[in-house]
């Protein structure tokens, strides 16, 4: 599956280790209950964790200062909680890594991905990177505050401008 960074197709030197396989030298992207077992390896690769819908961003609050990226994912489209995750891990655990998403999400999201956090998407076999840059290019204003260094604008935020 190809992975969108920076609006660029990039390769993938990230190994994703299931449940029971042996730790792999390089890269490894872990789930959280083996999170433990990775931070006590010493091998000379990053070291990534997958984290679920379900699972809570605060226990990795300990070990964010060792990681290097977190997975996140959509079990469908209208699971929204992997936007949540991505804001909280920038926001309010500080955390500087990258950020990437996986699973069912659309062109149409991309944009609030970004604002959130996300800095990877693996996106979809035979996907079209040209409808995904014009998905980034459509919005144009943000109401909200963002992850990223840009100034909101909109009625909700007539507290911060200058009278």
């Amino acid at each position: 599956m190809p992975l969108l960074e920076n609006g660029q197709i990039v390769q993938d030197g990230w190994t994703l280790v299931q449940d029971d396989q042996p730790l792999p030298d390089g890269d490894i992207l872990l789930p959280l209950s083996r999170l433990s077992e990775g931070l006590g390896c010493n091998g000379n690769g990053r070291l990534g964790v997958v984290l679920k819908p379900d699972e809570q961003v605060d226990a990795l609050k300990e070990a964010l200062p060792r990681l290097a990226l977190v997975s996140l994912h959509f079990p469908i489209f209208r699971d929204g909680r992997a936007f949540t995750q991505a804001r909280s891990l920038r926001e309010h655990l500080h955390f500087t890594g990258d950020v990437r998403v996986t699973g069912h999400f659309l062109p149409d999201q991309y944009e609030f991905l970004l604002r959130c956090g996300v800095s990877q998407l693996v996106l979809p076999d035979q996907s079209d990177l040209a409808v995904w840059h014009k998905a980034h290019e459509r919005i144009t204003i943000a109401y909200q505050p963002s992850v990223l260094t840009e100034r909101a604008e909109g009625f909700a935020f007539r507290r911060f401008l200058s009278p």
